[in-house]
C-alpha cells in the first residue's frame, strides 16, 4: 500500500509539473504572437482606413491591457481556440491536428529504427569490445554524429532514388483515411515513401544511442550480480538479456524519451528535404507566409508533445524502478 501511495504521488507531482509547464509555453507563445506583429495588419491590410482599423481593434479586444488579452488567450487555449489561421482561414489547431499524423508516422518509424539497429549493435559493442565489427560500428557511429540531417538525405536520395531508382525522393505516397487519422502505413506505396525519410531522421539518433547502449551495459556487466550469474552457470545471452540489459534499460529510457522531442524538432530540416507534408513543413510555410497564429500554435502544439513525451517518460521509469517514487520524498 505505502509503495502504491508513493507511486501515485509521484504521478500526480509529475502531471502537476506537466500542467505548469503548458502554461508557461503558452505564454510565451501568446508574448511571441504579441512581438511578431499586429495582427490587424494581417487581417485588413494596408488600405483600411484607421478609423476601420481602430474600431476593429477594439471589437477584438486587442486594444485591452496585455493581461487582459492573455487571460482571454488562455481560456481560449482552454477550449481549444487558438486562433485562426491567415493562410487557410481555419482554426489553426485544425490545420496543425491534419499535418500531425504525417509527422508521427514520420517519427515512429525513426524511432523504430533506432530501436531495432541501436540494441543489438551497442549490446554487441559492449560484449565484443576488440572485435572489429565492434570497432567500425563506434567509428561509423563518429561519422554519423557528425553529417548534418539534410546531406544525409541528398546523400541518400541520390543513392536510392536517383543512381539506383529504387524509393521515391519526395512526398507520402499513397493513403488511406481511418476516422480522422490519414497514413500511409497500411499502403505499400506509404510504406516506401517513408523508408528514406525514416533513415535519415533516425540517423540523427542512431550513433548517440548505440553509444549509449554499449555504455549501459559495460556499465552493468562490471556489476556483482553479473559476475554471480555466470558463476552460477548462467548462459551469457541469459546474462546479457535477462540480466544486464533490463537494468540497462533505466537511464536509456529516460535519456531516449528526451532525445524523442530532438526527432520531432528535426522533422523541419527532413520534411523540406523530402517534401513531406508534416507539422514541420507546415512551420515553415507558416514562417514563409506570416501566418503568425499558425506559427505560435505550431510551437504551442511541439512543447505539448515534448511534455506528454516527458511524463510518459517518467512514468515508465516508474514503472521499471519503483524507486523512482521516492525521489524526493522527506
Amino acid at each position: 500500500m505505502k509503495a502504491a501511495a508513493a507511486a501515485l504521488a509521484f504521478i500526480a507531482r509529475r502531471l502537476a509539473q506537466a500542467l505548469l509547464v503548458m502554461l508557461a509555453i503558452l505564454v510565451i507563445a501568446f508574448a511571441v504572437r504579441s512581438a511578431l506583429g499586429d495582427p490587424l495588419r494581417e487581417i485588413t491590410g494596408e488600405a483600411v482606413p484607421e478609423a476601420e482599423r481602430e474600431a476593429l481593434r477594439h471589437q477584438l479586444g486587442l486594444d485591452a491591457p496585455w493581461s487582459v488579452q492573455l487571460a482571454h488567450y488562455l481560456a481560449g487555449a482552454a477550449h481549444g481556440d487558438l486562433g485562426t489561421s491567415l493562410i487557410y482561414k481555419r482554426p489553426t489547431l485544425d490545420v496543425v491536428l491534419a499535418k500531425f499524423p504525417a509527422s508521427f508516422e514520420l517519427v515512429l518509424g525513426a524511432s523504430l529504427i533506432v530501436l531495432l539497429l541501436s540494441v543489438p549493435a551497442g549490446i554487441y559493442c559492449a560484449v565484443r569490445p576488440r572485435a572489429l565489427p565492434a570497432r567500425l560500428i563506434l567509428g561509423l557511429s563518429v561519422l554519423g554524429i557528425s553529417v548534418p540531417v539534410f546531406l544525409t538525405g541528398i546523400f541518400l536520395i541520390t543513392i536510392f532514388s536517383v543512381w539506383l531508382g529504387w524509393l521515391p525522393a519526395f512526398g507520402r505516397g499513397e493513403t488511406i483515411r481511418i476516422g480522422f487519422w490519414e497514413t500511409g502505413l497500411l499502403t505499400p506505396d506509404g510504406l516506401k515513401h517513408l523508408i528514406l525519410p525514416a533513415l535519415t531522421l533516425s540517423s540523427i539518433l542512431l550513433p548517440l544511442f548505440i553509444r549509449l547502449v554499449r555504455g549501459a551495459m559495460l556499465d552493468e556487466l562490471d556489476h556483482d550480480y553479473v559476475r554471480t550469474a555466470r558463476a552460477k552457470g548462467a548462459s551469457p545471452p541469459r546474462v546479457w538479456f535477462t540480466h544486464a540489459l533490463r537494468n540497462a534499460l533505466i537511464p536509456l529510457v529516460a535519456v531516449g524519451g528526451l532525445q524523442v522531442g530532438t526527432l520531432i524538432a528535426y522533422t523541419l530540416l527532413t520534411e523540406t528535404v523530402f517534401q513531406w507534408p508534416g507539422m514541420g513543413f507546415l512551420f515553415l510555410e507558416a514562417v514563409t507566409r506570416s501566418d503568425i497564429p499558425l506559427i505560435t500554435t505550431y510551437l504551442v502544439a511541439v512543447g505539448f508533445l515534448f511534455v506528454v513525451v516527458n511524463t510518459l517518460v517518467d512514468i515508465a521509469s516508474l514503472a521499471l524502478d519503483p524507486r523512482i517514487s521516492l525521489e524526493g520524498a522527506p
